[in-house]
């Protein structure tokens, strides 16, 4: 279970623990003995609270030692984003707080004076890994496929090479209740249980919309334009129009669940609220927050920082007709979505890594609903992803391999 604890503020959720006990088993024939994978990078850091050394502190404006006080005026979008601060910081304060007090008590925190040991070094890839996002830009350049032809690729055996037109044409699935390994140009990927991807960029969304499958949550993180992304040539970016071009109405079952990350900029908070939802005719049911922390308790960044805060938003929405929805069965009950809930996690070392949601969001979701996460960096059971990097944290080298004793 992700889940540590649940209290009245939200949920304490373990990254690691959830990741590790997916079933992550490569199925191999005449063994007797099981393997299970555990991932490298998402092991809990005790190195987290090395971050709050390197963040100084930036509540003073003034410099010391300086004789002037430097004057510093403030644009409208950090005016809105100290004014929203003020407005969520007690809520944030004391809700981790009562969920840290239980993470103690759990022994799933731990206090400074009891570090563990520190955990290695983050893995680096091999320079001939794939760049899953110029090969979905070099898809675009191959013959397509034809219309009539399977729409998935369904993995029979345990370890498969798959072809660059197989694996930009088709959702690949995993129906399976082991582990799979796919290679692509050379490289391996894991693919969880149950799991189900497509590869491509959001030009190139129809094999996901041909299937005609629709979902009842749909998890998405915008890559949002930023100063830093546009100045770094690593990362791509989506407009606010390209992000509503999105086909929800097409994916989503009725009163389907939509959730979307947010960044701590007030512009794309205001625009999912206002613009995007609207758009999609999605209903505002529910702003939750996730705050990261690191092993000892600590917010990984101070909570008054003007730089960098220590929590991100989630938007919550459901998808509402315009006709008359069919009722629910008289034994399907799914609860109310409360506002103003707390994610609180120590954060996996892989960058942007979300937490996961599925066991969070289990009593706002009928039984047995159908999963799928855009924009996508790794995989999940239970789930169909997309994205142009979904298979990125899925490389083989991120994880280990530990035997199981019977």
């Amino acid at each position: 279970m992700s889940v540590v604890c649940q209290l009245s503020p939200g949920w304490l959720v373990d990254h690691l623990s959830f990741i590790n006990k997916i079933n992550y088993q490569v199925h191999q024939h005449h063994e007797p003995c099981c393997s299970k994978t555990i991932h490298k990078e998402c092991q809990q850091s005790n190195e987290k609270e090395d971050l709050m050394n390197g963040v100084k502190n930036e509540i003073s404006i003034s410099t010391v030692g300086k004789k002037r006080k430097r004057c510093v005026v403030f644009n409208q979008g950090e005016v809105d984003a100290m004014e929203y601060h003020t407005k969520i910081r007690e809520l944030i304060l004391d809700g981790s707080s009562q969920l840290i007090q239980e993470g103690f008590k759990s022994g799933f925190l731990h206090p400074l004076s009891e570090k563990r040991d520190k955990c290695r070094e983050p893995i680096t890839l091999p320079l001939d890994t794939c760049n899953l996002s110029e090969l979905c830009e070099m898809a675009k350049h191959l013959p397509s496929l034809n219309e009539m032809e399977l729409l998935t690729l369904q993995l029979m055996e345990d370890d498969v090479s798959v072809t660059e037109q197989d694996l930009f044409s088709r959702v690949v699935e995993n129906n399976s209740s082991f582990t799979k390994t796919i290679t692509v140009m050379g490289q391996k990927y894991l693919l969880p249980p149950k799991s189900s991807f497509l590869l491509s960029d959001i030009s190139c969304m129809h094999p996901l919309l041909n299937c005609g499958k629709t979902y009842d949550v749909i998890v998405i993180d915008p890559p949002w334009q930023n100063k830093s992304v546009k100045r770094s040539k690593r990362y791509s970016y989506l407009s606010p129009l390209q992000i509503k071009q999105i086909p929800i109405p097409k994916l989503a079952a009725p009163d389907c669940l939509v959730i979307t990350w947010v960044t701590n900029r007030q512009k794309h908070l205001r625009f999912v609220k206002e613009e995007l939802y609207p758009s999609w005719s999605v209903e505002l049911v529910a702003e939750w927050h996730w705050v990261k922390i690191t092993n000892s308790g600590e917010f990984v960044f101070p909570l008054d920082s003007p730089h960098k805060k220590p929590y991100e938003g989630l938007v919550l929405g459901r998808v509402r007709e315009k006709a008359a929805l069919p009722l629910r069965k008289a034994d399907v009950k799914v609860l109310p979505i409360p506002d103003h809930k707390l994610i609180v996690s120590v954060p996996c070392a892989l960058h942007s890594h979300k937490p996961p949601l599925a066991e969070v969001l289990k009593d706002y979701v009928k039984p047995e609903g159908q999963y799928l996460e855009l924009f996508a960096r790794n995989l999940q059971p239970g789930w169909t992803s997309w994205g142009n990097e979904v298979l990125k944290f899925q490389h083989v080298d991120y994880f280990i391999v530990l035997e199981s004793r019977s």
